[in-house]
């Protein structure tokens, strides 16, 4: 009997030389018996769209979708393989190979577990009831609006929900829809930082044009038009700080700085949406028309 055994453990050996081990498995896909970049290939094939399908989720009785590459989300079929085509000598799994055993290989998910905290919050600014105190930019003044409680989206416990769901979905191929869990959420600023950040730039912001200027050319920005389509405010760790849309800074300056070179903060370089949003942070905060005049450069 045992040399029977030595004699089929011996074969096993002869005839399992492949670079994946015959009959290794990931999720039900056999890829044994061959190289490593036919088993890539396989599980390529057959998981790969899987692993591309958007999540189906619901917040709240809400619908929402998340795509797998911007929650940093995936299937490493690569690394998969590479774990999976190590020999095995094991006598138990070399003689099972000679007789169609299987060998199960598990696969490799390498989540970003910073790309999917970004997503998750972000799906939950979008789906949630809650909202956070802030200040809206509308043509000729600054509009306070208050926060309010609601339901949002648990961040922290609905990475390990989705974790599992795309797991399962890679798995099987079914996308059956999600609940994430919710908790209620406070809005983090109060009606005092509201005020305070109203005194302090909101009002003075929208109090009149400021002005831009460099290399001899110079821009005004108005509470009317220009100001509106850049200015907006964030909460950040209770707080609420001014963002400038550097997108509509682009466009409302337009060539206007075209050629003009300055050396704002490192090497001489073409006046940027950067610059100009820079310039304002000092400019719109001015009391006075000269206060509210901004040369980049100087």
């Amino acid at each position: 009997m045992i040399v029977l055994a030595g004699v089929a453990y011996g074969a096993g050996l002869v005839l399992n030389h492949s670079e994946v081990p015959k009959g290794t498995t990931v999720l039900g896909v056999d890829i044994g018996g061959g190289t490593k970049e036919a088993a890539v290939s396989k599980l390529d094939q057959t998981l790969g769209k899987r692993a591309n399908q958007p999540l189906h989720l619901t917040v709240d009785g809400k619908q929402e979708q998340l795509k797998p590459e911007i929650a940093g989300l995936s299937l490493d079929t690569q690394a998969t393989v590479r774990a999976a085509a190590g020999s095995d000598y094991n006598p138990v799994s070399v003689i099972g190979s000679l007789f169609g055993g299987k060998r199960v290989a598990q696969p490799v998910f390498p989540f970003d577990e910073e790309k999917l905290g970004v997503a998750l919050t972000d799906l939950a600014g979008a789906s949630g009831s809650a909202s956070e105190g802030t200040i809206k930019f509308v043509p000729g003044k600054a509009v306070a609006v208050p926060g309010k409680a609601g339901k949002s989206l648990d961040v922290n416990r609905s990475m390990i929900a989705v974790k599992d769901a795309y797991r399962t979905l890679v798995q099987t191929g079914k996308a059956d829809a999600v609940p994430l869990p919710v908790a209620v959420r406070q809005p983090t600023v109060g009606q005092a930082e509201i005020d305070r950040a109203m005194e302090e730039f909101a009002k003075p912001a929208m109090s009149a044009n400021v002005t831009i200027k460099a290399g001899g050319k110079s821009l005004p920005f108005g509470p009317l038009k220009s100001l509106p389509k850049i200015l907006s405010m964030k909460a950040d760790n209770g707080k609420l700080v001014e963002v400038y849309d550097k997108a509509a800074i682009t466009e409302l300056i337009g060539s206007t700085f075209k050629g003009v070179m300055v050396s704002e903060g490192g090497p001489k370089h073409e006046v940027s949406a950067d610059d100009v949003a820079a310039a304002m942070k000092t400019a719109l905060r001015g009391k006075t028309t000269a206060q509210r005049t901004v040369t980049i450069g100087e």
